[in-house]
């Protein structure tokens, strides 16, 4: 029976590592013992350097290493009364949710949220469902941390080229230290080309170690709840500084 159990073992690890994509697109939430999440995260890591658009498997490495990173945002949210608000209400980025911010006047931060989700038609419910967290809270975290990247955007004025994805995943390691996030800095540069690798390194990755240090704690805003405010005053009373253009700026 040892040696069955070992070989079962085996085959279900081989299996995972190869058929990762499988396991990332389950249906409902997935509880994975130690070894079972260690080769998810391998099976996610190597799939994600081979096809970088696959946001399911970076989405699953970000979950299988980002529990202890979570539990420390769940309880910095705990720490804040917005915090607790988001907590309680658990509010979602999905369309019907948040389709009020297409109605904001000109200038406010919902504005400015439609504009940059319509110029570039993208949809707030295009991204992946979190599955690999052990409890409710924990997977609602993740999920709001994924889902309010495309308000960070806006915030801090990033383009969602290489170049700025990886810039916000600076801030978002800053904001959060989830290890995938510094893993795609990693990844990302080195797909840089020569002037791209410069200009990276020279203007948006020192602005966004500032930037990020700088900024309050991001996953305590319940961002929904002030898309009517100006744009700027958010900004300000976040303490957020939007990257400067690289054209007519020295940091």
């Amino acid at each position: 029976m040892a040696g069955l159990e070992g070989d079962e073992r085996s085959g279900d690890l081989f299996e995972c590592l190869i058929c990762c994509d499988v396991v990332v697109m389950l249906a409902a939430r997935v509880n994975l013992k130690g070894w079972q999440q260690a080769a998810v995260a391998f099976g996610s890591a190597f799939g994600a350097l081979l096809d970088p658009k696959r946001a399911d498997l970076i989405a699953a490495l970000g979950e299988t290493t980002g529990k202890p990173a979570f539990e420390r945002v769940l309880q910095r949210m705990k720490n804040s009364a917005e915090g607790r608000e988001v907590l309680l209400e658990r509010p979602r980025v999905i369309s019907t949710q948040v389709s009020h911010a297409w109605d904001m006047p000109e200038n406010t931060f919902g504005a400015a949220y439609a504009q940059f989700m319509g110029s570039r038609n993208f949809s707030p419910d295009d991204r992946p469902p979190v599955r690999f967290m052990d409890t409710e809270e924990l997977a609602f975290v993740a999920t709001r941390a994924r889902e309010v990247h495309d308000f960070w955007h806006v915030l801090f004025g990033l383009p969602t080229n290489l170049i700025g994805e990886t810039a916000l995943k600076v801030i978002e390691f800053e904001q959060m230290f989830l290890p995938m996030c510094m893993l795609s800095v990693v990844g990302g540069s080195a797909r840089f080309s020569e002037k791209q690798r410069t200009l990276f390194f020279q203007h948006y990755f020192p602005w966004a170690t500032k930037a990020g240090l700088k900024s309050t704690d991001l996953m305590s805003v319940y961002y929904e709840k002030h898309f009517h405010e100006d744009l700027e005053e958010v900004r300000r009373n976040w303490g957020i500084v939007p990257c400067p253009d690289p054209k007519s700026s020295s940091i």
